[in-house]
């Protein structure tokens, strides 16, 4: 029975020997692993807590606020166009003048025939009164019984002929007079004016040219506003408002923004390509935005305040996680942190968890796992690249 115990105490510390032999070796390779893990050198940035929008750019063109063409309704030759390319236009300013020599002649012609009518009816009225006394007195003397039926029938037959002759001369009057108006539009139509103010889009024709009905002389464009044309996709299309602010750029000046807003938006999808047309009105007074221009339209579908935001090139993704390496400054090492973004740009990203404070590698992650040990840059160099970085910024036009 000893001999027992003696046998189980000594397997006991044999077990005991080997197992802490295994745990040195173990200990040993995990020492030289560290040891032989080379510091990464990486750059860093703090997590900030501040405003981060996200802006979607839609393409387009300019197009004036409205537009119309001069013509002439009459066949005519023109005297004279008193306008060309980019001269400005008032409402009911004369433009255009077209030879109206045969339409003045009508005009003449439709007064004398209207003189006639009128001189038609006052001798229809003439005989009529004529008539009536007639009438008048064949009836007295068949009271008396000195005119027969046949006298009374024939001054009664007569009296209702000047009746209708003078309805017909008022009837001719009333033609007269309408001919005379019509003669009188075409003649004013010799005349061509501007209905609304602008500028002189286009000319298409010179003096001397023979026009037809509806030939075009000059285009006139409206804009002093301009309407900014563009394409949205169906993602997108929920997220457009009427009355949000955009910004508009066009590559004639470079840099300049101009701010418009979202006027019309269309109730329908192309079902060719799932796409919708936005209108966006922009203020052009100084009438720099001409129809044609090649328009980028900026517009803000979704901002937030008091967010924490990280650098988007701080943003990493290993497997199917995606995260930042968060600087843990007391063992300079790193530690990775799965994160769950919420608004992304080219320059920042919105962290929605965890709640990450401190600074997030930005340059080198890809030589980085986590526990890795880094070296940070001195606190001279960061402080010179961050003031290379405010000086080439400050050059940016900002996007609204």
């Amino acid at each position: 029975m000893k001999k027992r115990i003696l046998i189980f105490i000594g397997v006991l510390i044999a077990f005991l020997l080997l197992f802490r032999i295994i745990l040195l070796i173990i200990g040993q390779k995990e020492s030289e692993k560290q040891a032989g893990r080379p510091s990464v050198a990486v750059e860093a940035e703090h997590v900030q807590t501040g405003s981060i929008r996200e802006v979607r750019q839609f393409t387009g063109s300019v197009f004036p606020y409205y537009q119309y063409v001069i013509a002439p309704k009459i066949t005519g030759r023109v005297l004279s166009i008193d306008k060309r390319i980019g001269d400005s236009v008032r409402r009911d300013e004369i433009l255009v003048r077209i030879d109206d020599a045969e339409y003045q002649q009508a005009v003449r012609e439709a007064e004398a025939n209207l003189r006639i009518a009128q001189a038609t009816l006052r001798e229809a009225m003439s005989q009529f009164e004529l008539s009536r006394q007639d009438l008048d007195r064949i009836r007295s003397l068949q009271e008396k019984e000195i005119a027969t039926a046949s006298e009374l029938e024939t001054a009664t037959t007569n009296f209702e002929a000047q009746q209708s002759r003078i309805q017909l001369a008022r009837a001719q009057i009333e033609q007269r007079e309408a001919a005379l108006k019509s003669a009188q539009i075409r003649l004013g139509y010799t005349i061509l004016k501007a209905p609304e103010p602008g500028y002189v889009g286009d000319r298409f024709l010179d003096e001397g040219a023979l026009l037809a009905p509806n030939n075009p002389v000059l285009t006139i464009i409206g804009i002093d506003r301009v309407i900014i044309r563009a394409m949205i996709i169906e993602r997108d299309y929920g997220r457009i408002q009427i009355g949000q602010e955009a910004a508009v750029r066009v590559d004639a000046f470079p840099g300049r923004v101009f701010i418009g807003k979202v006027a019309r938006l269309a109730p329908m999808l192309r079902e060719s390509s799932r796409n919708a047309q936005v209108e966006v009105d922009v203020d052009n007074d100084s009438l720099i935005l001409k129809p044609g221009m090649f328009a980028r339209v900026d517009a803000v579908i979704e901002q937030r305040e008091s967010v924490r935001i990280v650098p988007s090139k701080a943003v990493v993704t290993r497997g199917d996680r995606k995260g930042v390496f968060l600087v843990d400054e007391a063992e300079n090492i790193v530690r990775f942190h799965e994160v769950v973004t919420g608004i992304v740009t080219s320059e920042k990203t919105e962290i929605v968890s965890p709640a990450l404070s401190g600074r997030v590698v930005t340059l080198g992650q890809h030589l980085l796992a986590d526990g890795s040990p880094v070296i940070l840059p001195r606190a001279e160099e960061i402080r010179e690249r961050s003031e290379e970085s405010e000086s080439g910024e400050g050059e940016k036009e900002p996007l609204l």
